[in-house]
Formats: C-alpha cells, sequence, structure tokens
C-alpha cells in the first residue's frame, strides 16, 4: 500500500502543467538532482532511484530508496532579423519584421520522482517518474508576431513514467527492463499565415492544447569491469506516440511525434580514494522523426502534415558528458561536471526554428548531498549552459538573416530517503 500510495502522489505531481526548453535538443542534460550534477553522466554509477532515466541496469545497485526533488529551470531565448526587400516583398516571398525579439516565460518547475524496492538479494522492482519539457516559446504579438499571426508559438511537455525490473546476473552485473509510458501534449499558436502550405489548414495552429499517450522500452546494463572501473550501456528505441490531430496540418505523417531513440554508454572510475570519474556518451537520434529531423524546405502549397512533410531540421547530437564526485566525509558528497554536443540546427532551418531554438552545446554543473539521520539525504544541483547562436538566411526571404540564440541557468533539489 506504501508503494502504491507514494507511486499514485509522485505521477499525478509529474502530471501538473510544466514547459520548459531542455537543453540537449529538447531532451534534459540529466535526470535527477545528483545525475545534473554531474552533467548527466552516470550511465555506469547509478545512485538514486530516478536512475533508470538513464540506464534501468543501475536500480540494481541503489537499495530501498524514494527520492523526490523539483527544478527550476530558465531559458532565455530570442531570435534577429537583419534585412530584407526596400519596398513591397515580391510575390511567394515571406519577410519577417527586422529587430530582435525575446520569449516571455522564462523560469519553470520540472518535478521528478522515483522509487525502489530489493526483492531479494538478485532482484529489484522499482519504477522512475521524469519530464522532460521542449520546444516551449512565447512571443507577444506585437507588431502582428514573428509570423503575423499575433501572439506566437510553441509548447511541448512530456512525461516519462519507467516501472523497472532489475536482474543481477552475478554479485557485480546487473540487467535492466523498462517498459517505458510516455505522454505528451502540445500546443501551437500564431502561424495561420502558413494555411496555404498545410494539408490541413485547420489543424494548423491555434487549436488549444492536443495530447498523446505512447509506449515503448529501455534495457541497459551496469557492472563492475576491473576493481577500480565500472561500465554502462543502455538503449531506448523509439516511443511510438499517437498523432496529434489537432495538428496534423503541421507536423508530417498527418500529425505524428514520435519520441527518437536514445543510446547511452558510460565509465565511472574510482582509482582515487573518495574520487568517482565519470564518463559518457549520448546519442540522439532526431532524424528518426520526420516531424523533426525533415528539413523546411522545400515547403510547397500542401505540403505540411504530409507523410514526408518539412519538419525543423534537427540533425542527431552527440553528446559528451564528464562528471566527478567527491566523498569529503560519510556525510558529505560533492560533484561537479561538464559535457558538450554539437547543436542539431543548421543555418538552413532557422526559420523554423524561431518557435524552437535548441540551440545550446556546453552545460556547466555543480552539486551536493548531505546525508542526515535516519535515512534521509538532501542534494542540490545548479548548472549553467552559456549562449549560443545560429544564424542563416530566411529560405522564403531571400537577403534576410535570422538569428536564433539562447543561454540556460537552473537550480534543482531532492530529497532521498533509504528505507
Amino acid at each position: 500500500m506504501r508503494l502504491k500510495t507514494v507511486l499514485a502522489i509522485a505521477t499525478a505531481s509529474v502530471m501538473l502543467p510544466t514547459a520548459a526548453f531542455a537543453t540537449n535538443g529538447y531532451f534534459s542534460h540529466g535526470y535527477g538532482t545528483i545525475n545534473k550534477g554531474m552533467a548527466g553522466a552516470g550511465t555506469a554509477l547509478s545512485q538514486d532511484s530516478i536512475a533508470a532515466a538513464t540506464n534501468p541496469a543501475g536500480m540494481a545497485f541503489v537499495g530501498d530508496r524514494i527520492d523526490g526533488g523539483l527544478e527550476l529551470f530558465s531559458p532565455r531565448r530570442e531570435y534577429s532579423v537583419e534585412g530584407g526587400p526596400s519596398g513591397q516583398p515580391p510575390q511567394g516571398t515571406f519577410y519577417l519584421q527586422p529587430g530582435t525579439y525575446k520569449s516571455d516565460s522564462n523560469v519553470f518547475a520540472i518535478p521528478h520522482f522515483g522509487i525502489n524496492h530489493q526483492l531479494d538479494d538478485r532482484n529489484t522492482v522499482g519504477v522512475s517518474v521524469f519530464a522532460n519539457g521542449g520546444m516551449n516559446t512565447d512571443y507577444s504579438g506585437e507588431k502582428g508576431g514573428p509570423f503575423y499571426g499575433g501572439d506566437t508559438g510553441v509548447n511541448l511537455e512530456q512525461l516519462f513514467i519507467a516501472p523497472t525490473w532489475t536482474w543481477k546476473f552475478s554479485d557485480n552485473q546487473a540487467f535492466g527492463f523498462s517498459p517505458v509510458i510516455a505522454y505528451q501534449r502540445f500546443e501551437a499558436k500564431g502561424l495561420q499565415k502558413f494555411a496555404p502550405f498545410s494539408s490541413d489548414p485547420d489543424a494548423l495552429s491555434n487549436n488549444g492544447t492536443d495530447d498523446a499517450w505512447g509506449y515503448g522500452f529501455q534495457i541497459g546494463w551496469q557492472g563492475q569491469i576491473t576493481e577500480h572501473l565500472r561500465g554502462g550501456l543502455s538503449w531506448r528505441n523509439i516511443l511510438e506516440m499517437n498523432e496529434f490531430d489537432k495538428y496534423r496540418g503541421l507536423f508530417a505523417e498527418q500529425g505524428d511525434f514520435d519520441i527518437p531513440q536514445m543510446f547511452n554508454a558510460g565509465l565511472a572510475w574510482s582509482g582515487i580514494e573518495d574520487h568517482w570519474i565519470v564518463l559518457d556518451v549520448q546519442r540522439i537520434e532526431y532524424s528518426d522523426i520526420n516531424s523533426v529531423g525533415n528539413p523546411m524546405m522545400p515547403l510547397t502549397p500542401g505540403s505540411l502534415g504530409t507523410d514526408q512533410g518539412p519538419g525543423f531540421g534537427w540533425n542527431d547530437m552527440t553528446i559528451v558528458k564528464l562528471g566527478w564526485q567527491w566523498q569529503q566525509t560519510p556525510a558529505q558528497a560533492w560533484r561537479a561536471g561538464v559535457s558538450y554536443g554539437e547543436q542539431p540546427i543548421s543555418e538552413d532551418n532557422v526559420l523554423f526554428n524561431v518557435l524552437a531554438p535548441g540551440v545550446q552545446e556546453w552545460h556547466f554543473t555543480g552539486g551536493f548531498t548531505r546525508t542526515l539521520s535516519n535515512g534521509l539525504e538532501v542534494s542540490g544541483m545548479a548548472f549553467y549552459s552559456p549562449e549560443k547562436s545560429v544564424k542563416g538566411e530566411n529560405p522564403l526571404g531571400p537577403g534576410q538573416d535570422i538569428e536564433l540564440s539562447m543561454h540556460q541557468f537552473g537550480v534543482s533539489a531532492s530529497l532521498g530517503w533509504r528505507y
């Protein structure tokens, strides 16, 4: 009963309205306060019950525990437009208003929860509940808005529930499996001027929030390689989602918006007493998802929403994460981390990505955990992602340049209880 109550509360809390623009494209740079404190590195070193978000096998090594936390996340997004025709725009072009425009809504709350239970020496069961924001922008309708449709923006939110079973096939080696249940919701506004390009103009913009459920799975291995070296691998398949029917005239494949597959590989080294050095490589396959990976051009009449319709033109991302942890005392641990991944937006796809300027590359993080009495611990994390920009020509407005920019920072706190 206690497990059911905690899971119900956790799931209900995560499904409260949240929105943010995540950091590696629209994926977070890590999951859980402890993991984020090392820039998301942790495929080979799991320390809380949010571990299944990175590697399900890691739940085999965290014991009986419950974790819950909240991140306050602040992405600062803007775009700038330079150039344009001096007189009446030529027929068939689509020029934006010159100037610099900032997205509103700059602070968001993103929760996470987890619970893990040791069944016996070999098996555990648990669940990790975590969230992505993503592709959130909110531009004022002043001067007609970015696309002359008034207040303009998109909002994508994603929730993941990962029930997890692990099996230790030897004392220091484990396999983990998570069936992943995904929920997402989306809204777009201010895109009416693209109606001539849509296969279904009534399902293009300003239709309120639509939602979709989907499913998939994640598998992983984690274990000891040598006395001081641990390893980990995980793979999550494409999460097959129901279509956004209210936006079938916007997204390719009549509103399809599946969640891309993801690979993680990591090492964790403890050759210096009381220290861990953790290295991860992550791969996110955005190009597999037509609505995200298809290029914007050619944008032709009636092409938006078709099977091979235009998308945001995002490339796949490979992210390298390096983390450090120092166990200063049995009760006090300190963390730091840095990650880098080349941002996914090419200069040829800047126009649509005014809505989704996922251009971040570097992330710098720090964190701590303080162990209190009765199995209770408190953790904190802060991160900063410096400004990154990408600039390209407006493909529908020759001679006009569009520059997308963003920087981010955030803080997170969580409680863990070993029961």
